[in-house]
């Protein structure tokens, strides 16, 4: 246990630049991109603002390592599981929009989409991190999905990445609802419930005869 009075700064050298993301996470989080200052973020992560930049030169790298350790991790679960699941694509849809509404529920994904939304035009930056490390993922896992299954004869034709965009676009929409609405008075969505009643939606539409399980 670190003696009262002990700054974090004293910590083990290894910790500090997951103390940082953590604080930029937060402060981005709380004033935005924009409005982040690095002395903000090293008062919070208790490091000096040299020390910070040992690590981290710019504003811009700092928000890579945050999508890169709070985001990125989440992401590869879904990966796994798309991997790992060897059942017809309505059983397997079903099971990754659920395992997504949780991720979605319990990590910082929502404040972080609402900045990179907020600032990306000034930013452009942002957008392609976020890009990169997240939306082409995600997409390319249900994008692979719905084309093996059509292969199979399971899904109707059409262009795979809009029906992958179909599917997982009510729960940004979800997401965005509870940062944005919700602070102002909006009830809040069950984004478990949300991708539940979804998925049997989208399914009836997007399932040939012989994918209907």
């Amino acid at each position: 246990m670190m003696p009262v009075g002990q700054p974090k700064w004293r910590r083990r050298k290894e910790a500090r630049p997951g103390e940082i993301v953590a604080a930029a996470l937060e402060v981005f989080a709380e004033k935005g991109f924009a409005a982040a200052r690095l002395d903000d973020i090293a008062a919070r992560a208790g490091v000096s603002k040299g020390a910070l930049y040992l690590y981290f030169e710019t504003k811009q790298e700092l928000f890579a390592a945050v999508v890169r350790d709070a985001i990125s991790p989440n992401i590869a679960v879904v990966e796994a599981a798309a991997a790992a699941i060897d059942l017809p694509f309505a059983q397997t849809s079903r099971v990754l929009l659920g395992r997504a509404a949780d991720l979605l529920a319990s990590s910082p994904v929502g404040p972080v989409a609402k900045m990179v939304i907020a600032e990306s035009r000034n930013f452009p930056e942002l957008a392609r991190v976020w890009h990169d490390e997240v939306v082409s993922r995600v997409l390319g896992v249900m994008s692979g999905l719905i084309e093996r299954a059509q292969a199979r004869g399971e899904i109707r034709p059409g262009d795979p990445r809009f029906h992958a965009l179909a599917l997982i676009g009510p729960l940004l929409m979800g997401v965005l609802w509870g940062e944005v609405l919700v602070p102002v008075g909006a009830a809040p969505i069950d984004l478990k419930a949300l991708a539940s009643q979804h998925i049997e939606t989208v399914l009836h539409g997007l399932l040939a005869e012989g994918g209907r399980r």
